[in-house]
């Protein structure tokens, strides 16, 4: 099982890492969803840490529709990313009519330059999540979906993430489930959908708050819901 944890400063990422999780996704602005972090939290994170930070490519949160300015700071941003030595990006677009945004996409590809790419969880606003996923399989740079299963909560699309995860049997994708997971409901989801990789971000915060600290106690909880499952 692999476990990313969101992280939105060096504390964090030092704690996510001592306290066992696999990966980093790292953000500013996690109260909205998430956005790019600065230059400086990505350097200094990358420093601190030795397991892989995969940074959100986010340029504001009105939507995952980006215009040509939004474009050329996404663009701008992921040429940041590999040169401070990020181990991946998570980035997701669409079209007003809720589709993929293949236009950009095609340009962020280009730009991954062996990176990591996380497609975001904007698959969960697209008007069909499983055309989604296959206009996606099609591009080699994409290596995870981060999913609730197009739901507010994965366990209420867990149908769909098992489809899904069905699905990258044919795949180089993983797809990784997210939001609404906690120590509480983690393992019946996990042996329901056969889901490898798990993210988690107010699940393992002091009080379950976003804005909190990650607390050794839940993450220590977590870490032994998922060894039954390795």
């Amino acid at each position: 099982m692999i476990l990313e944890v969101i992280a939105t400063n060096v504390k964090d990422a030092i704690d996510a890492q001592k306290f066992g999780a696999n990966r980093i996704e790292l953000v500013s602005g996690i109260a909205e969803g998430g956005l790019t972090p600065s230059y400086s939290t990505i350097k200094n994170v990358i420093k601190n840490v030795t397991i892989p930070v995969h940074v959100m490519i986010r340029p504001h949160s009105r939507s995952f529709t980006y215009d040509q300015y939004d474009e050329e700071v996404i663009l701008s941003d992921i040429d940041i990313c590999n040169e401070l030595g990020a181990s991946g990006i998570v980035f997701g677009a669409l079209t007003k009519e809720k589709s993929i945004d293949e236009n950009l996409l095609g340009k962020v590809c280009n730009r991954t330059n062996g990176m990591n790419f996380t497609f975001h969880r904007a698959i969960d606003e697209a008007n069909d999540i499983i055309a989604a996923f296959h206009i996606l399989n099609q591009y080699p740079e994409i290596t995870h979906i981060l999913t609730s299963g197009g739901m507010n909560s994965a366990i209420d699309g867990e149908e769909v993430i098992k489809q899904m995860n069905d699905l990258t049997k044919q795949s180089n994708i993983k797809i990784v489930a997210g939001s609404g997971l906690s120590i509480y409901n983690v393992a019946n989801f996990i042996q329901k959908t056969n889901i490898n990789e798990v993210h988690f971000g107010s699940g393992v915060r002091k009080n379950q708050s976003s804005i909190e600290k990650i607390d050794s106690y839940m993450m220590e909880k977590l870490i032994e819901q998922l060894k039954n499952h390795d």
